[in-house]
């Protein structure tokens, strides 16, 4: 089946238009797409230095990929049926955890694709932070494959105190998949505090191979 085809018509529409969007304002280029599985559960992992970083990694694949948002905001009727068109996760104060964690989890055991930011929070200064082991939980509790995504020119772009967004070029690089098998099962029956430290481990090398993609072909 035809990936595009696996879109929600309101998504499909969202996807072209930001397409469009980058394309003519900020001539964005797209890095290793195929990366991406078109089919089954997958954690697209990415740096986080604007509000435009969740569009942009989106836009860069031809599947409908599962967004986060405070369900506080699903209490606005209008936008509510928007983003519940869009197929879009609500999730807890906490996000990756308690009724946040299940959301995630339920959306990948039905196969979708769901973007993570391993920093936990946009960067103030646009440079990377250091990964919070909340996704590594997200991960370890899952079986999806993990995709590194890095975006580049956000911050630049639409920065934190920014009103509207400059013309600033844009780019997103997808990495090669990462699988924590050996990890996985590690976690099965090791002791808390081992397990602590595996969730932190396994965010530190999602974070790693971020900080390692460079916005050119490999």
């Amino acid at each position: 089946m035809d990936a595009m085809g696996n879109m929600t018509v309101c998504y499909a529409a969202g996807w072209h238009f930001f397409r469009f969007y980058f394309s003519i304002y900020h001539r964005f280029r797209v890095f290793n797409a195929e990366r991406v599985p078109l089919q089954g559960p997958v954690i697209l992992a990415s740096n986080h230095a604007s509000y435009i970083d969740p569009p942009l990694v989106g836009a860069g694949v031809r599947r409908q990929i599962n967004y986060l948002a405070r369900d506080s905001i699903f209490r606005v009727p209008v936008l509510a049926s928007i983003l519940r068109s869009w197929e879009v996760v609500p999730v807890d104060r906490d996000g990756g955890t308690g009724r946040g964690l299940k959301a995630i989890l339920d959306r990948l055991a039905c196969g979708g694709a769901i973007i993570l930011f391993p920093e936990g929070t946009r960067s103030r200064h646009g440079e990377l932070n250091p990964a919070r082991s909340g996704v590594g939980l997200a991960v370890i509790k899952s079986t999806a494959p993990v995709v590194p995504a890095r975006v580049f020119g956000t911050y630049r772009a639409y920065g934190a105190r920014m009103l509207v967004p400059r013309p600033r070029r844009l780019a997103v690089k997808y990495g090669r998949p990462l699988f924590f098998e050996a990890l996985r099962a590690e976690a099965q029956s090791c002791s808390k505090p081992r397990l602590k430290e595996i969730y932190q481990q396994v965010a530190d090398e999602v974070m790693a191979a971020i900080a390692g993609l460079e916005p050119k072909e490999d």
